[in-house]
C-alpha cells in the first residue's frame, strides 16, 4: 500500500512537471510567434514594439499589452493597441491559427502627410471583438514601393486572408484635417457590427447610427456641419473585385466584378451653424460593379500622389479625365434618395426623390418656395446621363479665363441624350396666373461628330399672356389670359440620301388655332454637322437644296380674334372689318396675280379662310426646279414675291 501510494505521488509529481513543462513550452513557442511577427515588421525597415505577452494553456488564451507598430512604407502612420486578448487560440497549420474569439482594446490608427493636401486622419476603436477567426501567423511582406495602389492592395489582401463569423465594435470615431480646403471634423459610429467574413467577402455591415461633425471653412466665412444618419447598412461586400481593380496585370480584365450588392442608409438628419438644415428619410444603392479595365486605381492613385498642392490647369485637366476614367469604370444599378427637405429659419423646400437608375437620372417631387411663389414639379429627367463624359467636358473646358469653343459646347449632346420636364406648377413673374407645364420632352440621337443628326421636341404647357408684353395686348383686350400651347416637332437626316425631314411639326393653341408644317431639303452633306467654324458650314450649306414645303392651319378662334381687333382699331362693326379684310387680301392677290398665278390662288384661299370662321388652310410649295437654300433665302430677305415664283403653289380651303 506504501508503495502504492508513493507511485501515485511520484507519478502526480511528474504529470505536474511534465504539464507545467509542457505549458511553459507552449508559452515560449506563443511569445516567438509574436514576436516573430513583430520581428518581421521591422526587418522590412518599421517600428514595432510590445508589452507583456502571457499563454494560458488551460483556457489557450494569448494576451499582449502594449503594442506599437509603425509601417516602415509609411512612415506617416502610428498604429497603437492598448491590449489584444485571444482565447481558444489553436494553430490550424504551419501558417495559420484560429481562435473562438479575439478582444482588442484601445485600438488607434494616426496618420500624417495623407495625400498631395498633407492632411491628418485617426481612427479610434476602443473594443473590437472577432468571433471564429481565423488567419495567418504572419502578415506578408508589406510594399516598399510607397505607391499609395500597392499599400490599399496590400492590407486589402491582409484583410481577404482572414475569416470570422462576427465583429462587433460599440464604436468608432474617424477624425481628420484636410489641410486644406473645407477644414477637419469628426465622424463617430455606433454599434457596428459585420457577419460572415471570409475569403474577403462580407455577407453584411451594419452602424446604428453615425454623428458627424464638420468644420467648413469658405473664403470669409467659417460653419460648421453637425448631424446624424441612422441604420448604415451593407450587404453582400467583396473586397476582392477592388483587389482586382489594384493589380495592374488585371488592366485588359473588360469583365465586371461586383463590389456591393446593396448599401442602404437613413434616416439623416444634417444642419450646419448657419440655420441650414437638410433631413433625408433614405438612401439605397444596388449592384456596383467594378470593370478592372477602365476603372484603373492604380493609376488614379499615382496620379494622386504626383498632384502639387495647387494643382495647375493641366493636372486639373488630368485629373477630371481620370476622374471619368472611374465613372466608366463603375456600374450602378440603382441609386435612389428619397424624401429631401432643405430649409432655412424662413422656408423650406421638398424633393421627394433623387434616382439614378439605368443610365436615366431624375429628380421627382419637388416642392419649394421662391421669391415669387411656391414652385412645384413632378419629374426632371436627363436620359441615357453619363457622369464619365460630363467629367470628359469639364476637363475640356477647365481653362481658367477661356471661353469654351463651339465644339466643347456642342459635346454637351454626348453627356446625355435627352431631358423631360412633367408636372410643373411655377409663379409667374408679372401675371396672377402660374405657368403650368403638362410635358416637355427633348430628345436627340444619331450623333455626326458633335451634333444630333436626329431630334424630337415636345410642349405641352398653359401660360398666361403676359400684361407686361406689348405684343400679347391684343389677347388680353381680347380676353385671352392664358394660352395653351401643344408642340410636337421631330427632324431627321438620313445620310444615305442626305435629304433632311422636318415633319410633322404640330403647334397647336388650344382655342385659338393648330398648325402643321412640314419641310423637306436634299443633298444635305455629312460635314455640315460635323464642322464648328461658321465659313465651313456656309460653304457646305450652299449645297443644300429646298425640297416641298407644306403648312395647314386650323382656325379655332383666331380669325375671329383678328377681325375683332381690326374693328376695334377701325370702330366699325365686326361683319364690316371682316369684309375690310377679305377685301384688303383680294386686293393683294391682283398685284401679285401679275408676276405669278399660283401664287393669286394662294391669296384666294387666305381670303375664303379669314371670310368664314372655323376653316383649314392648307398651302404646298413645291420647287420648279433645283432652288439652293441660301438663294431662296436670299431671296425671301429681298423680294418675297419672286421667291415664291420658285414654286408650284397648291392652296385650298374646308371646314
Amino acid at each position: 500500500m506504501k508503495r502504492i501510494l508513493i507511485g501515485l505521488i511520484v507519478a502526480a509529481v511528474l504529470g505536474a512537471g511534465g504539464w507545467f513543462g509542457f505549458n511553459l513550452y507552449a508559452k515560449h513557442r506563443a511569445i516567438s510567434e509574436v514576436e516573430t511577427a513583430f520581428e518581421q515588421i521591422r526587418s522590412n525597415g518599421g517600428k514595432a514594439s510590445h508589452g507583456k505577452v502571457e499563454f494560458d494553456l488551460m483556457s489557450r488564451t494569448l494576451t499582449i499589452e502594449d503594442i506599437a507598430v509603425t509601417p516602415g512604407s509609411q512612415p506617416q502612420a502610428q498604429i497603437k493597441i492598448a491590449g489584444i486578448k485571444g482565447t481558444g487560440v489553436r494553430q490550424i497549420d504551419d501558417s495559420r491559427f484560429s481562435a473562438d474569439s479575439i478582444d482588442i482594446t484601445g485600438f488607434d490608427v494616426a496618420l500624417d502627410q495623407v495625400g498631395p493636401p498633407k492632411g491628418k486622419a485617426s481612427y479610434k476603436i476602443p473594443q473590437l471583438t472577432m468571433r471564429d477567426y481565423a488567419g495567418p501567423f504572419h502578415s506578408g511582406a508589406a510594399p516598399a514601393s510607397g505607391s499609395l495602389a500597392d499599400l490599399y492592395r496590400y492590407m486589402l489582401g491582409q484583410y481577404a486572408s482572414v475569416a470570422a463569423s462576427s465583429l462587433t465594435a460599440p464604436t468608432l470615431t474617424m477624425s481628420f484635417d484636410s489641410g486644406r480646403g473645407p477644414g477637419g471634423g469628426e465622424i463617430t459610429y455606433s454599434g457596428l457590427t459585420i457577419q460572415n467574413l471570409k475569403h474577403g467577402k462580407i455577407d453584411a455591415m451594419k452602424a446604428d447610427r453615425a454623428t458627424i461633425s464638420v468644420d467648413v471653412n469658405q473664403p470669409g466665412k467659417q460653419d460648421k456641419l453637425t448631424g446624424e444618419v441612422s441604420n448604415v447598412i451593407v450587404n453582400d461586400f467583396d473586397v476582392t473585385a477592388i483587389i482586382a481593380a489594384l493589380d495592374p496585370k488585371t488592366s485588359s480584365d473588360e469583365t465586371y466584378h461586383r463590389v456591393y450588392r446593396q448599401i442602404l442608409a437613413g434616416p439623416y438628419a444634417l444642419k450646419t451653424a448657419q440655420g441650414l438644415r437638410i433631413d433625408i428619410d433614405g438612401f439605397v444603392m444596388e449592384d456596383i460593379d467594378v470593370q478592372p479595365s477602365k476603372f484603373r486605381l492604380a493609376e488614379r492613385f499615382d496620379a494622386l500622389q504626383a498632384q502639387s498642392a495647387v494643382p495647375t490647369p493641366a493636372e486639373t485637366r488630368d485629373v477630371l479625365e481620370r476622374i471619368a476614367g472611374i465613372y466608366e469604370g463603375v456600374r450602378i444599378g440603382k441609386a435612389e434618395v428619397s424624401k429631401i427637405s432643405i430649409g432655412t429659419p424662413q422656408e423650406t423646400g421638398k424633393v421627394n426623390t433623387i434616382r439614378y437608375r439605368e443610365g436615366e437620372f431624375a429628380i421627382e417631387g419637388v416642392d419649394t418656395p421662391t421669391p415669387q411663389g411656391q414652385f412645384k414639379m413632378e419629374r426632371f429627367a436627363l436620359k441615357s446621363f453619363s457622369m464619365a463624359k460630363l467629367m470628359r467636358l469639364g476637363a475640356g473646358v477647365s481653362n481658367p479665363g477661356q471661353a469654351p469653343s463651339p465644339e466643347q459646347m456642342l459635346g454637351l449632346f454626348r453627356v446625355f441624350e435627352g431631358a423631360e420636364i412633367k408636372g410643373v406648377v411655377a409663379p409667374h413673374n408679372t401675371a396672377r396666373q402660374p405657368i403650368t407645364i403638362d410635358t416637355i420632352s427633348l430628345n436627340w440621337g444619331q450623333l455626326v461628330g458633335s451634333i444630333p443628326s436626329k431630334a424630337s421636341l415636345v410642349v405641352k404647357m398653359v401660360t398666361p399672356t403676359d400684361p407686361a408684353n406689348p405684343a400679347l395686348q391684343p389677347l388680353i383686350v381680347a380676353g385671352v389670359d392664358k394660352l395653351a400651347i401643344d408642340l410636337d416637332l421631330g427632324a431627321a437626316w438620313t445620310e444615305a440620301s442626305g435629304a433632311f425631314a422636318l415633319a410633322p411639326a404640330t403647334l397647336d393653341l388650344g382655342n385659338l388655332a393648330k398648325a402643321q408644317v412640314s419641310v423637306a431639303l436634299a443633298k444635305v452633306p455629312r460635314d455640315l454637322f460635323t464642322t464648328t467654324d461658321p465659313l465651313e458650314a456656309m460653304g457646305q450649306l450652299a449645297q443644300v437644296e429646298t425640297g416641298a414645303i407644306e403648312l395647314s392651319l386650323r382656325d379655332r378662334g383666331v380669325v375671329d380674334l383678328v377681325v375683332a381687333q381690326f374693328a376695334r382699331v377701325q370702330n366699325v362693326s365686326r361683319d364690316a372689318a371682316r369684309s375690310a379684310l377679305v377685301a384688303m387680301i383680294r386686293a393683294q392677290g391682283e398685284k401679285i396675280a401679275a408676276s405669278n398665278l399660283d401664287a393669286k390662288a394662294a391669296v384666294d384661299a387666305l381670303a375664303g379662310f379669314v371670310e368664314a370662321s372655323g376653316q383649314t388652310l392648307t398651302i404646298k410649295l413645291t420647287p420648279l426646279g433645283k432652288l439652293p437654300v441660301l438663294q431662296l433665302m436670299d431671296v425671301l430677305d429681298n423680294e418675297p414675291i419672286i421667291a415664291l415664283a420658285q414654286f408650284r403653289i397648291e392652296a385650298s380651303t374646308g371646314l
